[in-house]
């Protein structure tokens, strides 16, 4: 533990991870959460919409926040919350009460978001080296392992409420013990920082690189929240089996994240954003036309590649960007690309309640479409020297 905490790098992994595991624990636990308030998929996408709206709410201030609140308060407190919403939510016996659970878990979400990808950022400046899909691959891996262990106790029968408890346990130990005494990196330059209203308004630059997010957040946010309950109702499958969709999604966007960066590195980053908005079409005709739960599953697959490094260079851009402050672009992109969160989640719901969940799952194509056009705000250079220093 002491090496972590002492390397930069591997504490931002760390960070990634620690945060997808937390936040992670509740979709694999979404049917039985479902069934155990007994509604319809319509009530579960608006109670889910929690989580989001206070993701949105706090991006409105986050880049203060994040400026002022030590980083390792900012984990060491964050990720507990994050699990402490969960608990709250395994004992909501209402929609409303559900949603406003998650909304306390969606603060912590939007802080640690922007905190954990400026460190990222920082991190490659410190070491002039491509961090940043990698340390999202750690956010997926974090994301699989809660997968694997929502799938496991799902099918062993443990309620959700006993398994948030035990993830809060481990996310509180852990995460306390690696960033107790880390030391963040420093900023890659000095900015003034301009803006004096609540409301981080993107630049032109950021405003692209958000209609370029889109496609990915839609396509990580409706595989994240409807995979599972789209295995139950389609196929009736298995409880383990319904948990591999998301899990072949999380484990596949994980991979791909981890070894993307000397690509990204070699051929440029607008040939393997071309790539991946191809793989994320395919994965979703995939799971739309799927008549056998299997064809589902490699669709799931593709589904989690391809969206695996949208929103990671999008990201770094961002945070490379000197019209403002780091800070602002990173949570200027962050609080309209969760938009995409805030409004997918009822919307999926009403459409899988008057047509189908296959028909929720198409949506994403006219925004996979919208991505193409937006591949050229993509930077193919990524570390460059200035009279102001390294970027």
């Amino acid at each position: 533990m002491q090496i972590i905490s002492n390397t930069p790098k591997n504490a931002v992994y760390f960070g990634f991870f620690i945060y997808a595991f937390a936040l992670g624990s509740l979709f694999p636990r979404l049917a039985d959460l479902q069934m155990q308030m007994g509604i319809s998929k319509a009530e579960l996408g608006l109670a889910l919409a929690g989580l989001p709206a206070g993701v949105q709410i706090t991006l409105l201030f986050a880049d203060r926040l994040v400026r002022k609140i030590p980083f390792m308060l900012l984990l060491g407190v964050g990720a507990p919350v994050i699990c402490l919403s969960q608990l709250l939510a395994a004992l909501a016996g209402t929609p409303a009460s559900f949603f406003f659970c998650l909304a306390l878990g969606g603060v912590s979400v939007a802080l640690i978001e922007v905190a954990v990808n400026l460190e990222a950022d920082r991190v490659e400046a410190l070491n002039c080296e491509r961090i940043m899909n990698r340390s999202h691959a750690f956010w997926s891996f974090g994301f699989f392992g809660a997968s694997i262990l929502g799938a496991g106790f799902a099918q062993l029968g443990v309620s959700p409420l006993l398994h948030f408890a035990i993830v809060s346990g481990i996310t509180a130990c852990f995460t306390n013990l690696v960033f107790l005494k880390y030391k963040p990196a420093t900023p890659r330059y000095k900015t003034t920082v301009q803006k004096a209203s609540v409301f981080v308004w993107p630049s032109k630059a950021v405003f692209l690189l958000i209609l370029f997010t889109l496609s990915g957040m839609l396509v990580e946010g409706s595989y994240i929240d409807w995979s599972i309950i789209f295995m139950r109702d389609e196929f009736d499958t298995f409880p383990f089996v319904e948990g591999l969709a998301l899990i072949f999604a999380a484990l596949s966007q994980a991979l791909v994240r981890f070894f993307a960066d000397p690509f990204v590195e070699r051929y440029g980053s607008r040939l393997i954003a071309f790539i991946s908005i191809s793989f994320m079409a395919l994965g979703v005709c995939l799971v739309s036309f799927a008549t056998f739960f299997l064809v589902a599953l490699i669709g799931f697959l593709f589904m989690g590649a391809g969206s695996a490094v949208i929103f990671p260079l999008a990201m770094s851009s961002a945070a490379r960007r000197r019209d403002r402050s780091p800070e602002e672009n990173v949570a200027a992109l962050a609080q309209f690309a969760f938009v995409t969160f805030l409004v997918a989640p009822p919307i999926l719901g009403f459409i899988s309640e008057i047509y189908s969940l296959r028909i929720a799952f198409a949506l994403a194509l006219p925004f996979i479409f919208l991505s193409y056009f937006q591949l050229n705000i993509l930077k193919e250079k990524h570390f460059e020297s200035d009279s102001n220093g390294p970027r």
